[in-house]
């Protein structure tokens, strides 16, 4: 089958479009033949991560298509369904952190970027049939992360105001619509102008210019939940619009790993800062209801085929994209 694989090099530098052999499915094993796959920071991560003296990877953690195969004794799923892969290995239950042993698809094992991937049969969940496949291709990883920081960890609940910095990435356009079905009033900032609009479009109360004041710009009104991904340089500019006693999730750090803020204005503020990461397959089903139930759909900003892999990521690394970015595969 061929595939995207990194190999030998840090860095995009590594990656090749090439043939991988096919894997078959052992006992409570699936083999889905994949139509769409979704690309993600992670992704980019991921080149680094994997060491260019290890074996070669087939990278990426998203992905959708039809069951073509099943181990011995598979029961929950069968040849012929429409599925999407749960990318979380190892993490069946909500829990307050992952368990041990817990991986993602793409790193350490075989991921999505290919014509078909072998998985547990768990982490085969039936397609919302709403979706297309390319929004269903893109769904798991970004969108379970912006459930479990939204509402598992936020608490997030009908009439709060909620922050989200930074609206072009996959996990924040899923944030925004998930909370605007919760009820909440969202606010979002972005340095692009096309972004801000976009985000107005998506239903946001307020879309701000990142590079302004923030509150200057958000009339001082400040938020009960503020869900933070870019990191450093945005930090502490979020941590100022909470309100006393308002809480504020961080899942990422795009924009630096280190961050200072004052610890008296944070403690005398009443503050509450989680971390949070995935989710687990409990989360995965109770978000796939809450996108059935309002019949959301995933922001596409752009389909390449797999031998286009370049432009993808490219596209991903200069943060040009508003939503998620997709493979298309045959």
């Amino acid at each position: 089958m061929k595939a995207v694989v990194h190999e030998g090099q840090a860095g995009i530098a590594g990656l090749t479009y090439r043939e991988m052999e096919e894997g078959l499915p052992s006992s409570g094993e699936v083999r889905v033949k994949l139509k769409a796959a979704g690309l993600n920071h992670r992704d980019l991560f991921v080149l680094h991560r994997h060491k260019e003296n290890e074996p070669p990877l087939i990278i990426g953690s998203d992905g959708a298509g039809i069951i073509d195969a099943v181990g011995e004794g598979v029961t929950s799923v069968q040849v012929g369904d429409e599925v999407i892969i749960n990318p979380g290995l190892g993490w069946k239950e909500n829990s307050d952190a992952p368990p041990e042993g817990f991986e993602i698809v793409g790193l350490p094992f075989h991921g999505t970027f290919a014509e078909s991937i072998v998985i547990p049969a768990e982490n085969a969940v039936l397609k919302p049939a709403h979706l297309s496949w390319e929004e269903a291709g893109v769904l798991s990883l970004a969108a379970l992360t912006a459930y479990r920081a939204l509402f598992t960890r936020g608490q997030v609940k009908e009439g709060m105001n909620v922050l989200i910095p930074g609206i072009g990435s996959g996990v924040a356009t899923f944030l925004l619509q998930f909370a605007k079905a919760a009820g909440a009033r969202v606010f979002v900032t972005s340095r692009s102008e096309a972004k801000r609009q976009k985000a107005i479009e998506l239903g946001a109360d307020k879309a701000i210019d990142s590079e302004s004041d923030w509150a200057e710009a958000l009339n001082n009104q400040k938020m009960d939940l503020v869900i933070e991904c870019v990191g450093a340089a945005t930090f502490s500019k979020s941590l100022n619009q909470l309100r006393k006693g308002g809480t504020i999730v961080t899942f990422g750090a795009s924009a630096g790993d280190e961050v200072t803020f004052n610890l008296r204005a944070f403690f005398y503020g009443q503050f509450n800062m989680l971390g949070s990461t995935m989710g687990s397959g409990e989360e995965l089903e109770e978000m796939i209801q809450l996108i059935e139930q309002y019949k959301l759909h995933p922001i596409v900003d752009q389909v390449y085929p797999l031998d286009q892999f370049e432009q993808a990521f490219t596209r991903i690394d200069k943060a040009e994209q508003l939503g998620k970015i997709v493979f298309a595969i045959e």
